[in-house]
Order: C-alpha cells, then structure tokens, then sequence
C-alpha cells in the first residue's frame, strides 16, 4: 500500500514537473510574441502577458469552466511554438481556443493555425495605431492604478501612451512623494518594475516610459505641447468638474483633443459603461464619462438579466469600501454622516448610481431605487440586486445563465463568477472584471423575485474599464482571434 502511495505520489511530481517545465519555455515565447508582434495571448480571456509559471498553469486550470477538463499544457506549447514562427500581426488571440478546435478539427497543426490566424499572418507587428498621448490629471487612488495598468500595456498590442500627469504642487518633495506613491501600494502591493525619478526635469521614468509631472492648478492654461505632447487625452480623476463647463477647461489647452471624467458625468455628458454602451463612443465625442465604480460594477449583470428575464423594478443596495472622501476621524463633513470615523464605522450615505445605470442602459429609467453603506475596508465593495423579474426563473437557471456570460458571453471581460462558499472581499482585490456574481448567494423568491450579490473591486476593477473606454476612444482595436 505503501508503494503504491508513493508511486502516485512520483506520479503526480512528474506529471507536474513536465507542465512546469513546458510553461518556463512559454514565457519567453509568449514574451517575443508580445514585443515583437504585438501579440497578446490568453486563456479563455486570462491574459498571460507579463505571468509567471505558476500563473501559466492555473489559467489552463481554469479551462476546466469551460472545457469541464484542465486544458493540458502540452496542448497548447506546440501552437505558442508554431505562432512565433508566423511573423504574426498584431492581434488578441485565446489559447484555450485554439486548443479546443484543433482537439476537434486535427491533422496538421501548421495547416490548422494558417487557416485560423490568417487575417494576422505574415503582418510582422503591424495592425496597431499610431501612438497616443494620454495625460492623468489628478493622481490619487484611480490615478495611479490607471497609471501601473498603461504601463503594463505598454511594449505591445497598444497605442496608448502615458506622458504626463498634472498635479498641483503640495510640497518640496511633492515629486519624490508622488513616484513613491507609485512605487508602492497598500492594498495593490508594489509596482511590478523600476520606477526613477529627475527632480531637475520633474520626471518619473517608469519601466522606461518617461512620465512628466507638470504643476498646475489651471486645467485651462497648461502648455501641454512645450513637453511634446499632442492630440492628447485627458484622464480627469480628481472629480473637481463634473459638467461640460467644468470639463471643458481641459480642451481650452494646446494639446488635449478629448477629456475622460473617472466620475459620474453632469448634464448631456454620456456615461460609459465599457460593454454595454461603449458603441455609443463617437470620433466627435470630445467629453465623456467612464461612470462610477458601482454603475461598472452593477449595469453589465443588470444587462444580461433585464434581455434574459426582464426587469419590472428593483432596488440596489451598495456595502462599499470606504474612499479618501471620508474622515478618519470624526470632523466636519459638508455630506450627511460622511464626517464620521471611516475606519470605525458604518455610514449609511446616498449613491446615484441605480439611477446612473439608465444612462448607459435606458430601458431600465425610473425602475431602480438605491442606497449606500460605507463600511471600514479598504477595497472591494458589494451590490446587492433585489430585483422584481418580468418572467420567472430559478437559482440554477438564474445562475447558469451569469455563468456561461462569465466565460464566453460579449461580457465575460466586465463580468465574472465565482462558485465557492469561502470566498471574502479580500479574495477579489485586484480583479479587472467590472463585477463579480457570487453564485452561492444568489435567491429566487417565487419565480420572480431575485437577489444577487455582486463583488466589485471599486479601485483596480473600475480603473480596468476606464482603460477599455480610453482605448475605444482612440480606436485602439486589434482582431480577437479565433473568430467565433
């Protein structure tokens, strides 16, 4: 018996040492694939840029939603090897699915990625645009998130550029503060590369990608192409201005085509829900808005119910993270509550963001009500969707439906799904979906009525669907291969 249980146990350090050793020889691939070509690979919508080993091998776990089985390294080394060999253009292309149609199609592998990749073969890197300069205006918590997510898009399969960001000036030292800040993350952890600073150009080099640091306190008279900065966008993240006026300032200075609000938008202003309607993005467009995190995090799950099941009225309930918006401390507060200590308490506020949805998502104006509770955690928040459905469902049917959106759906990039009775919010930091449905919450009352619980990370989740906007915003599409 013995023999037998160490003879299992040889068999499973083998059989894992193999794939260990198959995904050492994909990074470097993936890596050439990704600079040389402006490649980016995934599984089932996992990136694998910039992974390790480890995270190589559990995105092939993770097939196992889809493909009910773990996608086997073995099969998918060969077609990362046989891709580096096309002289690819640039392009967006699923591992997992390749794999799974040549597991069914067979024959020649060459043959079989000549047919599937022949919209990119033979490109050598070409099919990404010109590059394009973006500034962040403001640098605090999204700031700085959208910061390390352009950075880490940068060296392939992307046209954005970040080359400046403009801060007012609040010390001395305000530079080194601000590239420390950068450096080092309380809840995200540490920037994933080198960062340096100039204090006689007022410059933080970052991976190698120049960022300028300009002072202003006017969004109106900055000199944006005297540091070489042109047709840019604007990232505005302090919330300062929030209608076209307001906004508007930006354009007034050389240099910015188009402005970007990391906040719910006044007025006529659309407010972009990237996945549900970033269609509505035009080359006229000149402001826009990229919503809230909460109206990210709750529209794309409200989009797939309402066309599944639809949606009579509901209510939203947001237990949210607390936000530098409110006091550490008890003191004074010009919002209701807010001035109460975060940390130690739960504030009960007001949030506009089920009535938000209706501007990305008309069909649902005047059907939703909604409320807050700031409760003492840094990150990652929750919406509770108790909803009055128009046709009945179930549990499984309900869940089944989020679930297959999750991993092939149109919004499997906004939205996830996650099965399992022990996660918690710390689980979700860092997660670049919109929203999370927790299947094992999930509540059908008498066909019609459903509750829903959805895990959003207000920070890093939010800040991954403000990119998705700037990059529709300068057209910065690549083909997303295999075609389905």
């Amino acid at each position: 018996m013995a023999e037998e249980t160490n003879g299992t146990a040889q068999e499973h350090r083998a059989t894992w040492n193999h794939r260990e050793e198959l995904a050492e020889k994909m990074v470097p691939l993936i890596g050439t694939l990704y600079r040389d070509n402006n490649v980016i690979t995934s599984i089932y919508g996992r990136q694998l840029i910039h992974k390790g080993v480890i995270d190589i091998i559990k995105a092939h776990r993770y097939a196992r939603q889809i493909d009910e089985a773990v996608l086997p390294v073995e099969e998918t080394y060969p077609i990362v090897e046989a891709m580096t060999r096309m002289d690819l253009g640039a392009a967006s292309i699923d591992l997992g699915k390749l794999a799974a149609r040549f597991r069914t199609a067979g024959g020649d592998l060459q043959h079989f990625l000549n047919t599937e990749l022949a919209d990119v073969a033979g490109q050598g890197g070409e099919g990404v645009r010109e590059k394009r300069d973006v500034v962040l205006y403001g640098f605090g918590r999204i700031g700085r998130l959208l910061a390390r997510i352009i950075l880490s898009h940068e060296g392939g399969g992307s046209s954005l550029r970040l080359r400046a960001i403009v801060v007012r000036k609040n010390c001395e030292d305000d530079l080194i503060k601000r590239a420390s800040l950068l450096r080092r993350d309380s809840i995200h952890g540490a920037f994933e590369g080198t960062i340096t600073v100039d204090e006689e150009k007022n410059t933080i080099t970052a991976n190698g990608t120049v960022i300028q640091v300009i002072y202003s306190n006017d969004p109106g008279s900055v000199d944006y192409p005297s540091f070489g900065i042109d047709n840019a966008i604007v990232v505005d993240n302090t919330g300062r201005w929030r209608d076209e006026d307001g906004l508007g300032q930006h354009l007034k200075s050389p240099g910015v085509a188009k402005v970007l609000l990391t906040a719910p938008g006044k007025g006529e202003i659309k407010n972009i829900v990237y996945g549900v309607n970033g269609d509505d993005i035009t080359d006229e467009d000149t402001i826009l808005s990229a919503a809230s995190c909460t109206t990210n995090g709750i529209t794309p799950v409200l989009k797939v119910i309402n066309e599944e099941y639809g949606i009579d009225h509901g209510h939203v309930e947001t237990v949210h993270a607390y936000t530098n918006d409110q006091n550490l401390t008890d003191n004074f507060h010009k919002g209701s509550r807010r001035g109460r200590a975060a940390g130690l308490n739960m504030v009960l506020t007001e949030t506009g963001a089920a009535k938000a949805v209706a501007k990305a998502l008309p069909e649902l104006k005047g059907k939703l009500s909604g409320n807050a509770i700031r409760v003492p955690t840094p990150d990652v928040s929750m919406a509770i969707l108790n909803l009055e459905l128009e046709k009945e469902t179930t549990v499984e049917e309900l869940n089944a439906r989020l679930r297959e959106e999750s991993l092939t759906g149109n919004l499997r990039h906004q939205i996830d799904y996650i099965h399992s009775p022990e996660v918690v919010s710390t689980d979700f930091v860092g997660s670049n979906r919109a929203g999370i449905v927790d299947g094992l919450a999930t509540i059908v009352n008498g066909g019609k009525n459903a509750v829903l619980y959805v895990w959003y990370d207000n920070e890093f989740g939010y800040s991954c669907q403000v990119v998705r906007v700037i990059e529709k915003m300068t057209g910065d599409t690549i083909p997303a291969l295999p075609r389905s």
